[in-house]
């Protein structure tokens, strides 16, 4: 989360210099952005330093994030400069909390390592599909996806959603699409339900589908 927030809080001090000659107005919605940003990193930052101090105590904790706090965080990286649609197929159903919070962070994840690795301008789409057996999170970038298997191959972002998707008894799929850009699937079963592997992603190179640009919920 404290990641998250600082990468947003990177790009847009990016933008901001960029835009503070020619596009002041853009350069000031850009440092509001970073200070309420940054705001949240550090309320994160003493909510994590109260869990560690509480040693066996109860810690007070924020509620945790789920599928229903999705939009705000696609409004998060639509302020931060990225175009990013939302769309939901079939009908939904609950998943258990924490099965929940590990969906969150799957989107979450990805969407930061496409602003990070994903160039200027990028597209994203975000699909939550609900099959007969479990939950399908997609997300699909228009971005340089070889570059971002690359730059994030070897780093912690794509082996913690998959640790944390695989306590639910899923598994996630992420890779370069064909036509370029990037592609990040996860899988999680519902409660009783037999998980459906998706296949290794090793060197794997996935057909691209249509980004639209928007809100499609």
């Amino acid at each position: 989360m404290i990641a998250h927030n600082v990468s947003v809080m990177v790009v847009q001090a990016d933008g901001a210099s960029y835009a503070l000659q020619a596009e002041p107005e853009r350069a000031r919605q850009a440092l509001a952005a970073i200070s309420r940003t940054g705001r949240q990193a550090l309320s994160e930052m003493r909510r994590l330093l109260g869990v560690l101090r509480a040693g066996d105590e109860r810690a007070e904790l924020a509620p945790l994030p789920g599928l229903a706090q999705l939009r705000e965080l696609l409004d998060e990286a639509r302020a931060a400069g990225m175009s990013v649609s939302l769309t939901t197929e079939g009908p939904a159903r609950p998943l258990d909390e924490g099965a929940e919070l590990a969906a969150y962070r799957a989107v979450q994840e990805s969407l930061t390592n496409t602003r990070k690795h994903g160039g200027l301008a990028v597209a994203a789409a975000v699909t939550l599909r609900y099959e007969q057996d479990g939950l399908l999170v997609q997300v699909t970038d228009d971005g340089r996806g070889a570059a971002a298997v690359t730059g994030d191959s070897a780093g912690h972002g794509l082996t913690g959603m998959r640790e944390r998707i695989a306590l639910y008894g899923g598994t996630v799929q992420a890779g370069p699409l064909s036509s370029g850009g990037y592609q990040v699937s996860a899988r999680l079963p519902f409660a009783g339900a037999v998980p459906q592997p998706c296949p290794d992603d090793a060197g794997a190179s996935l057909p691209a589908p249509a980004l639209r640009r928007g809100d499609a919920a």
